[in-house]
C-alpha cells in the first residue's frame, strides 16, 4: 500500500494554483479546467479538486493496493472503521474512512 495522492477541495482553482506553483514551487502536472489540476509533490502528488460548495476542512489521502478487499480487511483489523464503500473509478475503488473514527477506539 502506497499515498497516490493527496487532494483538498478548493472553491477558486486559479487562487489555489498560483499558491502551489507561484509560492509553494510546485510543477503543474495537469489541469483540467477548474475541476482537478495535479501538481508534483515529489513521490505523492498533491491535487486540487473544484467545487461550488463549501470545502470540507481537511484533506483526502488516496491509497494504491493491489488487493483492494485484503487491504480493507487488513486495515479493519487494526481499528479502521469505513463509512461506505462509494464505488469504482478507471479500475480503482473509493472506500471513505471518517478520521473521526479513530477517536472512538
Amino acid at each position: 500500500m502506497i499515498v497516490d495522492h493527496v487532494y483538498y477541495w478548493t472553491r477558486d482553482m486559479g487562487r489555489a494554483l498560483a499558491f502551489y506553483t507561484d509560492v509553494v514551487g510546485l510543477e503543474l502536472l495537469r489541469r483540467d479546467g477548474d475541476e482537478w489540476a495535479e501538481l508534483d509533490g515529489g513521490p505523492v502528488r498533491i491535487a486540487l479538486h473544484g467545487t461550488d460548495d463549501e470545502p470540507p476542512a481537511s484533506g483526502t489521502v488516496v491509497l494504491k493496493v493491489d488487493d483492494l478487499d485484503g487491504t480493507r480487511w487488513v486495515l479493519e483489523q487494526r481499528g479502521a472503521v469505513f463509512d461506505a464503500y462509494v464505488g469504482a473509478l478507471k479500475s480503482k475503488a473509493k472506500i471513505e474512512i471518517n478520521q473521526a473514527n479513530l477517536d472512538k477506539k
